[in-house]
């Protein structure tokens, strides 16, 4: 005899559905909550960014008497790469050795130094790799032409390679044979 079947209602059904979870409809209420969460959540996103923001420009919150000392000293900054970091310059780096350079540079500013003084310090202190455009000399002719010499070999491997691609043609002897075998394979 076949097992009772027992009428289950809308609810019953749905919850057996979803394993055993209950679903209930989306009311207004919970869709302000969701509106709510959300607006919290980009509030305390933007007091964060904020934050950093203001934490990332008093790094080094030196005064200057006009503008034109602080582009100055701004475009100073960019000409210089952070030791530590290697492909980042010290206006932009946050380690403690570029914050060290910037006052240096700041000092030496201060002092009087004009920029080719201040680029010779740091140059004689740190080398030629602090400079973002080293000079071209004996000891940096391998900064200045490794990139050259690259695309060159590079340029000589494609060639090398294009010409072995090329097609052979076959002689006539081949193609004879060639086609006895396709005739004979049909």
């Amino acid at each position: 005899m076949p097992a009772a079947r027992f009428a289950t209602s809308g609810w019953e059904r749905s919850t057996a559905a979803s394993g055993g979870r209950r679903s209930r409809p989306c009311s207004a209420r919970s869709g302000r909550r969701k509106v709510v969460s959300l607006v919290r959540t980009l509030a305390l996103g933007a007091v964060w960014v904020g934050a950093a923001a203001l934490g990332a420009s008093a790094i080094d919150g030196f005064d200057f008497p006009d503008a034109a000392e602080a582009e100055r000293y701004q475009a100073l900054l960019s000409e210089f790469r952070c030791p530590k970091c290697l492909n980042e310059s010290i206006a932009s780096s946050g380690a403690p050795i570029a914050v060290d350079l910037r006052r240096t540079v700041r000092r030496l500013m201060t002092g009087g130094a004009g920029d080719q003084e201040i680029r010779e310090h740091l140059q004689a202190r740190y080398g030629d790799f602090v400079l973002y455009d080293p000079p071209l000399r004996p000891g940096t002719w391998i900064l200045w032409f490794a990139p050259l010499a690259l695309v060159g070999v590079a340029l000589a491997v494609l060639v090398r390679v294009g010409f072995r691609r090329r097609a052979v043609s076959l002689t006539t002897e081949e193609r004879e044979r060639a086609v006895r075998m396709l005739d004979d394979a049909s």
